[in-house]
């Protein structure tokens, strides 16, 4: 049997656990203090990269709108010009769309191709259908609206009319009655 502890060894004992409590809460502080000062950190950046994100947003949206003002400006020459008859707005209009397209395109803008080629719902939505029997299933017999990518993903996907045969299987209402 192991003999009974004394007050003394006791009182010890209490001294010591008192100590390593003390300690264990300034290490609790320590961590609570530095998970405090990570935490604004955090947000910190957060903010700081949010801040940053606008205004990269910004200067690329200026950069684009510069891009655009003369174009604006052409515009505005062609319906004077037309006004005092010193040429057809159509001619006016159509150097500055000529303009803008070279600018979308040097901005990643494409135009999708789409009458002839096979519909493809991930580039077309298809708004009609027409009976066809001179062109294959599926195709793109006219376009309403024309789509574009932009740097490969679709932007707009473009409207169309698909070509649609008649199914095997199906029988015209004339066929039937012969």
């Amino acid at each position: 049997m192991s003999p009974k502890p004394t007050k003394k060894d006791l009182e010890k004992k209490v001294d010591e656990l008192e100590a390593s409590l003390e300690a264990e809460k300034k290490n609790s502080e320590r961590y609570l203090n530095q998970l405090k000062y990570a935490r604004a950190d955090l947000e910190n950046l957060q903010k700081r990269t949010q801040k940053q994100i606008v205004e990269t947003m910004a200067r690329a949206n200026g950069r684009l709108l510069m891009q655009l003002l003369p174009i604006l400006d052409e515009l505005e020459l062609a319906i004077a010009a037309s006004k005092e008859g010193k040429g057809s707005i159509v001619e006016g209009v159509e150097m500055v769309r000529g303009k803008l397209v070279k600018l979308m395109e040097a901005e990643g803008v494409s135009p999708i191709e789409a009458l002839g080629e096979v519909f493809d719902p991930a580039y077309h939505e298809a708004v009609l259908e027409e009976e066809s029997s001179d062109r294959p299933d599926g195709t793109v017999v006219e376009e309403f609206r024309r789509g574009y990518t932009y740097n490969g993903r679709v932007l707009r996907a473009s409207m169309v009319k698909v070509a649609r045969n008649q199914r095997s299987g199906e029988v015209k209402e004339d066929d039937e009655d012969e």
